[in-house]
């Protein structure tokens, strides 16, 4: 235990002492506190509480319905210590990386550990708001912590199963610094995504390509779950998966029409078309199980209904109702397709299909965005052979760069703990019994 807390410190110091920098001026990118509107800032609040829900209970639920019987409360402690863990990390290192302004890679040093945060202040500017905040900097970064929480919770259902519990906290953790949060500054903090003009209102790249594409690499690396295809790997509880997707669908709200960043008319059209989507979505995996001569199931209800959310998350703020429809017909229909069509065939064990729904699904909905997007309603002049470019190439380099720093990252991970993934005993116990000592009855 010594050695493995030593090799964690000095792994710490040594990704955080070559970013070390000096404090800058903020005067740049903070006003005073009387240009904040109350109205805004409730809504974002409530926003924030409601993007919280959908990883706890959310995810939680929605992941834990889907596992093994004996492996239901470690699937659901991983969404619990994603929040955790990311909530801390976020206040010591990651918002200031993510938000404050330094260079188009990376943020600097100037909220680390959230210093010189304040009643006083807002943002100045922000690429995330598409200009001035109306909202003081603390609402903004909770809000932002939300989203770090969530996309960690996303990767581990791919790898659900069989991974050491102590794995899934350090993988977590470096992955949330190293990966999310230079993607989410590329995109919305002001880096060199945001200068080329790529769609993205509320995470379809920084959120569901990153998390999906880092979860299907590390189910490849640690290797399919025993069994996988010879013995039944059905949920365990439908009715908590049911319940976890209603608590997605209701925090999508919060998801879509929060990135509006004010009680405003685009906050409005991005709760429209996330409903509109989300219901498209539902009824498109159906009709796709129809096609297939499968009965309708309350798992593809489910799966299609967050499937057409994902699709929506990056052109929420972009296209009116008449593409949110078609958003989510064809979201979905992609998403069946990678989950149960392309697994099959290709024989990867992502086990929740955190991969097949936001990975394949959030890169699918950022094409659509590109193709969709109305500049009536967001008020550009892009067209719309430009946009699909820059969709396609930026949606590509953080799909190369989340493959690679993952890679590196399971290699690091696997060295920490002596290993990523747990004994051929302790797996066939369950997670939940060999990692945690308690079952479900």
């Amino acid at each position: 235990m010594k050695n493995q807390s030593l090799k964690l410190l000095l792994l710490l110091s040594g990704c955080l002492l070559p970013m070390y920098s000096f404090a800058r001026d903020t005067e740049n990118w903070i006003k005073p506190l009387s240009h904040v509107n109350s109205g805004d800032t409730a809504f974002i609040l409530i926003c924030s509480v409601l993007v919280l829900l959908m990883t706890v209970p959310g995810i939680a639920l929605f992941y834990g319905g889907m596992s093994r019987k004996k492996n239901v409360l470690n699937t659901m402690m991983m969404s619990f210590s994603a929040a955790c863990t990311t909530c801390v990390l976020w206040v010591i290192l990651g918002y200031s990386l993510a938000f404050t302004p330094n260079n188009a890679v990376i943020g600097g040093l100037d909220r680390i550990f959230l210093l010189g945060m304040n009643l006083d202040l807002q943002k100045q500017t922000t690429s995330f708001y598409g200009g001035d905040s109306t909202v003081p900097e603390a609402a903004f970064m909770f809000f932002q912590m939300t989203f770090i929480i969530i996309s960690t919770a996303i990767m581990t259902g791919s790898f659900v199963g069989r991974m050491k519990f102590s794995a899934t906290i350090v993988l977590t953790a470096l992955w949330s610094m190293l990966v999310y949060v230079p993607i989410c500054h590329w995109v919305w903090g002001g880096g060199f995504m945001s200068h080329h003009g790529v769609m993205d209102f509320a995470g379809g790249t920084v959120v569901h390509i990153t998390a999906g594409v880092s979860g299907l690499i590390t189910a490849l690396f640690i290797g399919k779950r025993m069994g996988y295809g010879k013995v039944p790997m059905t949920p365990h509880n439908m009715v908590l998966t049911l319940i976890g997707a209603a608590f997605l669908w209701l925090g999508w709200f919060g998801f879509n029409a929060g990135s509006a960043g004010a009680a405003n008319a685009s906050a409005a059209m991005a709760a429209a078309v996330t409903q509109v989507s989300s219901a498209s979505g539902a009824l498109s995996w159906l009709l796709c199980e129809k096609i297939a001569k499968q009965k309708p199931s309350a798992l593809g209800l489910a799966s299609g209904a967050v499937a057409g959310l994902v699709g929506i998350t990056p052109a929420a703020g972009f296209v009116g109702i008449p593409a949110a429809l078609l958003i989510g017909l064809l979201t979905a229909a992609a998403a069946y397709f990678s989950s149960v069509i392309l697994k099959r065939k290709l024989g990867y064990d992502d086990s929740l299909d955190a991969f097949g729904i936001h990975g394949f699904g959030g890169i699918v909905g950022s094409i659509l965005t590109g193709l969709l997007f109305s500049n009536e309603i967001f008020g550009g002049n892009a067209t719309v052979f430009k946009q699909v470019f820059i969709q396609i190439a930026d949606g590509g380099v953080a799909i190369v760069y989340s493959v690679l720093m993952t890679l590196i990252l399971l290699f690091i991970t696997r060295f920490i703990c002596g290993g990523l993934r747990v004994s051929e005993e302790d797996e066939y116990r369950g997670l939940d019994l060999s990692q945690h000592g308690e079952k479900v009855e």
